[in-house]
C-alpha cells in the first residue's frame, strides 16, 4: 500500500502531464526514492492510480533500467559500458570495483551496501571511463581514484 506522502507525490506528479500514462516513470521513481525499489504490490497501486494494468506499467519499468524490480543496495552503482568507456579501459574499472566489492552485474554485496549494475549510457564520453553512485556522477576513473571513491561510502 502506498504511504499518503507517495499518493501526494504522485498526484502532483499527475498535474503536470496530460495524460496519467505520461507519469508513469515519474510515479515509479517517486516509490524507488521512498522504499529503493518498486515492488509487485507497488505497481498494482501506482497502476490503478495511472488507469493502466499492472502488466503495462511492469512493462514500462522493466524497460526502463533505472527502476529497480528486486531490492538493491543502500548505494547503487551504475557503471557505465558504452564504446567511449570501453575505448578508455573500462575493463581495469570493473575488475578493481568486482574485486573490492566480491560482485559482479546484478550483485549486492552480502552487507546491503552496494549493488553493481550496468548502464548503458551516462553521457559522460568525455570523461570515460565513467560511473554513477547513488546521484554522484565519476568521471575519468583509473584504479587508486576507485578506491578513494568507494571507501566513501562505507
Amino acid at each position: 500500500m502506498l504511504s499518503e506522502e507517495e499518493r501526494r507525490e504522485i498526484e502532483a506528479a499527475l498535474e503536470r502531464h496530460d495524460a496519467k500514462r505520461a507519469a508513469s516513470i515519474e510515479a515509479m521513481k517517486v516509490v524507488q526514492r521512498h522504499r529503493g525499489w518498486v515492488s509487485d504490490s507497488s505497481i498494482r497501486d501506482i497502476a490503478e492510480i495511472l488507469d493502466m494494468t499492472p502488466d503495462e506499467l511492469d512493462s514500462v519499468a522493466t524497460f526502463y533500467s533505472l527502476i529497480f524490480r528486486k531490492p538493491v543496495g543502500k548505494h547503487v552503482i551504475l557503471l557505465c559500458d558504452s564504446v567511449s568507456c570501453w575505448i578508455m579501459r573500462y575493463e581495469r574499472v570493473l575488475a578493481v570495483v568486482t574485486a573490492r566489492l566480491g560482485i559482479t552485474f546484478g550483485e549486492t554485496t552480502p552487507d546491503g551496501q552496494f549493488t553493481l549494475l550496468p548502464i548503458s549510457c551516462l553521457g559522460a564520453c568525455d570523461g570515460a571511463p565513467a560511473m554513477m553512485i547513488d546521484d554522484e556522477l565519476y568521471t575519468l576513473l583509473d584504479p587508486g581514484k576507485l578506491e578513494e571513491i568507494l571507501s566513501q561510502y562505507e
